[in-house]
């Protein structure tokens, strides 16, 4: 295996580096920037602070720490279903093993946005002593799955609401017109996707060394490492049993997040009034916002959430926008606090959490 695809935890960072502190006060400043920056630009629209915060008095409390609980489950069943991803690279993986880069890495995610996705694999291929290659490619697969069922989730809340005549804003209505669309064509790209996985995956890693055999014999040798360990990362894909275990561990995973956003619809029922109905179809379109960029919107969690909440339910602005902000601390950022706990016992602090992120980007 060649080592420098992977890096050993405690070679990065036995202790917690000195200028640690230097990161925790970027972070501290950039979010005290951002929040400033928000709350200027809301309260030149009129935004009503004082209505958010009420929003927040009244929770709930109860709703709110047993939305924890399915949130939780989310990261134990990731972790079961990478389990399959690995078995055809190791019979036995360690689901705690696995559970623990799982929850660094989401912590990653959170403090570095797009490069700390990269963290996750990178720590799992060095835990269960893997080509960093492979677990990238199964990461990739991971990816796949999760966009088939946001695309589920969505297409039963688009006919839900076209099904009610519900008049929306120009922005949702774009989303009416264009999402079925989008849902059939993004449904049959994944199903090609999946299949030429596991029919022509092992075709294609031939052909492609077939091509590059006028390559030197040392980059060509480490271009078919590199090939061969990508086919091994979704070589689950060929097997009846992890392809059905796989699904229904996805299919769990969205169960568990809808009994999240659940419990914070009942957390916030004083004031945002949603039943089980619209809990599954405010999902669905968050969960396509998220992935695509709505015309004159855009995309992320909280952006979309707010919008979905005032054009199709009539909730007031500040309240969509507080169970918005409660939405996203609990599904992206609560894991946070765990994550960096088990990544300092791990050896790793936060520039080293950032290195491997922006490494393994660059694999």
């Amino acid at each position: 295996m060649d080592r420098r695809h992977l890096v050993c935890p405690t070679s990065i960072g036995g202790v917690i580096r000195r200028h640690s502190w230097k990161w925790l006060a970027g972070c501290l400043l950039a979010s005290a920037g951002l929040v400033w920056f928000l709350y200027a630009q809301l309260s030149a629209h009129g935004f009503d602070w004082r209505l958010a915060a009420e929003g927040f008095s009244r929770l709930h409390g109860s709703w709110l720490a047993l939305s924890l609980v399915p949130i939780a489950g989310t990261y134990a069943v990731r972790a079961l279903r990478w389990r399959i991803f690995l078995k055809p690279l190791k019979p036995r993986p360690s689901f705690r093993k696995i559970f623990k880069a799982t929850l660094i890495g989401f912590a990653a995610i959170s403090l570095f946005g797009r490069p700390g996705e990269f963290v996750r694999p990178y720590l799992i291929a060095v835990k269960e002593g893997v080509p960093a290659t492979s677990q990238f490619a199964a990461w990739l697969l991971e990816r796949i799955f999760d966009l088939l069922m946001a695309l589920l989730v969505f297409a039963y809340a688009l006919s839900r609401v076209q099904a009610s005549g519900v008049q929306v804003g120009p922005q949702l209505t774009w989303v009416l017109k264009t999402g079925g669309r989008i849902v059939g064509l993004a449904s049959i790209a994944i199903l090609i996707v999946l299949l030429s996985m596991r029919h022509f995956a092992e075709p294609v890693r031939k052909k492609l060394i077939h091509w590059l055999r006028y390559l030197p014999e040392g980059r060509l040798a480490k271009a078919e490492r590199w090939i061969t360990t990508c086919v091994q990362g979704v070589e689950s894909t060929r097997s009846d049993a992890a392809l059905v275990a796989i699904f229904l561990y996805s299919v769990l995973e969205w169960i568990l997040v809808a009994g999240c956003y659940w419990c914070l619809a009942l957390a916030f029922s004083s004031l945002v009034h949603l039943s089980l109905v619209d809990v599954l179809i405010f999902m669905g379109f968050v969960s396509f916002g998220s992935a695509v960029q709505i015309p004159g919107i855009g995309g992320g969690v909280q952006v979309v959430a707010v919008l979905v909440l005032t054009e199709l339910f009539g909730v007031r602005l500040e309240f969509a926008t507080s169970f918005a902000l409660l939405i996203w601390l609990i599904t992206f950022v609560v894991v946070s606090p765990v994550g960096f706990v088990l990544a300092l016992k791990e050896g790793l602090d936060w520039h080293s959490l950032r290195h491997l992120g922006e490494e393994a980007s660059v694999q």
